[in-house]
């Protein structure tokens, strides 16, 4: 009863009618906020409810018809087969670019339907004013969905018996929560951005606006900092290279709107606090949205070949190449226009927490311009006929490598300086004894690193790293330690924590990344039943090989046996997997993890004389990536939930400060 009623005809009528609800929440809030009519703005709430509603019950029925194995659906023909678990039938909803697509348009409209419920202390008329932005984005997601991406298209008159199956790196738990977690980042920087424009098109930006932009852009990049960590531990686990980051385009794509909302997070407070760098705040908004839009591009397009690519239709990429022009040069043409009366009244002096979040900022952006530049080169290359080309990890490392360590450097200075002005006799009391701390448990821990692992790549690098990361846990440490002389541990602010957690997160996850690059090791074997190898001194004893099935899959198991100093340590049991309906041979590498070190088994190719190829890895500290990474999730989550984002009493504050004036009843 149930596969009737969500039929795919309901999903197409549904999209249909939440597209139309999107046109009306687009035009009539926006209209009303220009000629007084108070009822066609608050009409703003109940069509993005409305748009919810009907985007929801789309994406239901397309779930059901993956489900329930309605191969009369083309889309459900191409991604799923009867074999697959019913875990990955429902993850095969986004799998490809119709249904993620669809994912990207309802998370579109929850974020919306949010901003319509969660916002009633906003003053009508701005309120308006976003959710009619909120509302033209929509728009253009749904019609192309409509026009260029139905997902539910029939395959009359002859479905087929069976579909083709998931692509098998895609049937992974991790790839579940993956797609949505990164839509909800990408898709949720959509409401900084309308928070801006509406604030460029009532030329008003000060602390107020700030204040109501900041935990939405705080949200946003949440849910973005866990999709890009999820994702890279998903490389590193499935795909069998032992690497967890490779400057694919795709992922550069995801990088690019987290550094941008990075800062722009940063220079919120600056105009909340101090009524700076207004009209620099209004621009990294426009730029982190119009930086997710562009990873759109590049995924959907077909100019680029990855992992993460979904279409090769032109039609595609020119529609959201023209979707793309037009919203970042409107945006950029109403900040040209209404940019100079948004200037920043005050002043602060070059030794003040103004001045560092504006160095922090500054580096923030160079570094989204060497990925970008690294990214949209070879395709800029190749479409003038200049050649093909491509640009790998050394470059991208050259430039982003000690970008970040200055970036250490310069964090806990804005930290702990104050607003307006601190001297520089205080301020050289803070650094030096940190210092040159820093120094000597750069130089002993990388030393000890040394020993311990038996060979570095690069001892230098680890110096650093060491240094670096250092560093900051003691100026912070130092921070927090003034800080609760002062107040009590309870009486420090929610937010005050937040910002402290994620910022260790960030040393962190350079700790495991650095020591991963400087002290990881690795070796390719040569091995049969029987034979020894040796690595970073441990042992590693391949003892059998074992070939058997599951359901969708055959696959070959081997097993080694790992020591060190004569006792044993772990058994791994690294596989290869052909799955039934794919020719596509799969590595799945086996991990003996832990926050010290990783062991890494990948099993290569069958050789000569029963002989396998087979990759060992040692990595010192690489979990420390996505402690970090968690770290940073939570301290983001911590600063969301501050509760002066919550308070009415401030709220009705800033609306004294801002609120436009009062439009006539209709």
């Amino acid at each position: 009863m149930m596969n009737e009623l969500l039929s795919p005809e309901l999903g197409h009528i549904a999209l249909i009618i939440g597209s139309c609800l999107a046109v009306f929440q687009g035009v009539l809030p926006l209209a009303g906020s220009y000629t007084g009519r108070v009822r066609w703005m608050q009409m703003g709430r109940s069509l993005a409810c409305g748009n919810l509603f009907f985007i929801f019950l789309a994406f239901l029925c397309l779930s059901n018809a993956f489900l329930s194995d309605d191969f009369t659906v083309r889309y459900v023909a191409q991604n799923s087969n009867t074999l697959l678990p019913i875990y990955f039938k429902f993850s095969a909803v986004w799998s490809a670019h119709e249904g993620s697509l669809l994912l990207w348009v309802l998370i579109l409209s929850i974020w919306t339907a949010a901003v319509a419920l969660l916002s009633n202390g906003l003053p009508l008329q701005f309120l308006s004013r976003t959710l009619a932005i909120l509302g033209l984005i929509s728009v253009g997601f749904g019609f192309f969905l409509l026009f260029t991406s139905n997902p539910f298209e029939r395959t009359f008159p002859l479905p087929p018996i069976d579909g083709q199956d998931l692509n098998p790196l895609l049937q992974d738990i991790a790839l579940i929560l993956h797609p949505p977690l990164l839509y909800l980042g990408y898709v949720g920087l959509a409401v900084p951005f309308a928070f801006a424009i509406s604030a460029l098109l009532e030329s008003r930006i000060d602390s107020a606006w700030a204040n109501w932009s900041r935990p939405w852009t705080l949200a946003s990049w949440c849910f973005l900092t866990v999709g890009i960590f999820l994702g890279s531990w998903w490389a590193y686990y499935e795909l069998g290279w032992g690497g967890w980051w490779f400057w694919d385009p795709v992922e550069n794509a995801s990088l690019m709107p987290w550094l941008v909302s990075t800062a722009l997070i940063h220079s919120l407070i600056a105009a909340e606090q101090r009524g700076v760098f207004r009209s620099w705040t209004v621009l990294l908004a426009i730029f982190a949205f119009s930086l997710s839009l562009l990873g759109t591009f590049l995924v959907r397009s077909g100019v680029l070949t990855s992992v993460h690519a979904f279409a090769s239709d032109p039609e595609r990429g020119m529609y959201i190449l023209l979707f793309l022009s037009i919203v970042i040069g409107s945006s950029l043409t109403l900040f040209a226009i209404r940019g100079p009366v948004l200037m920043s009244a005050s002043s602060y002096s070059g030794s003040s927490r103004e001045t560092f979040l504006l160095i922090n900022n500054l580096i923030l952006t160079v570094a989204v311009a060497v990925v970008l530049l690294g990214t949209m080169y070879p395709l800029i290359s190749d479409a003038f006929g200049l050649g093909k080309i491509s640009v790998g990890p050394p470059y991208f490392n050259f430039f982003f490598v000690p970008l970040t360590f200055i970036l250490l450097m310069f964090i806990p200075l804005a930290m702990r300086s104050s607003w307006g002005h601190v001297s520089v006799k205080i301020l050289s009391s803070w650094l030096i004894q940190p210092f040159l701390l820093s120094f000597v448990v750069g130089l002993i821990g990388s030393s000890m690193l040394a020993h311990w692992v038996g060979e570095t790549q690069n001892s230098f690098s680890a110096l650093v790293t060491l240094m670096c990361v250092s560093w900051v846990f003691m100026m912070i440490f130092v921070d927090v330690k003034e800080k609760l002389k002062l107040s009590t541990f309870t009486k420090l602010p929610v937010r005050y924590y937040g910002m402290v957690l994620a910022h260790l997160g960030v040393a962190v996850t350079v700790l495991g990344a650095g020591l991963y690059a400087s002290s990881g090791i690795q070796k390719d074997v040569k091995m049969g039943v029987g034979d020894y190898a040796y690595l970073g001194g441990h042992e590693f004893y391949f003892s059998d090989i074992k070939h058997d099935r599951m359901s969708n899959f055959l696959f070959t198991r081997a097993e080694i046996i790992v020591s060190r100093e004569g006792r044993e340590i772990v058994t791994l049991k690294p596989e290869k997997r052909l799955y039934f309906s794919s020719p596509q041979t799969m590595t799945e590498a086996a991990i003996d993890g832990g926050l010290l070190r990783d062991i890494y088994i990948s099993l290569g190719e069958p050789l000569d004389n029963n002989y396998w190829a087979i990759r060992l890895h040692v990595k010192p500290f690489v979990r420390c990536i996505w402690l970090g990474g968690a770290m940073i999730s939570l301290g983001g989550l911590l600063a969301v939930l501050d509760k002066r984002y919550r308070r009415r009493k401030i709220i009705k504050r800033d609306l004294e400060n801002l609120s436009a004036q009062s439009v006539p009843e209709m």
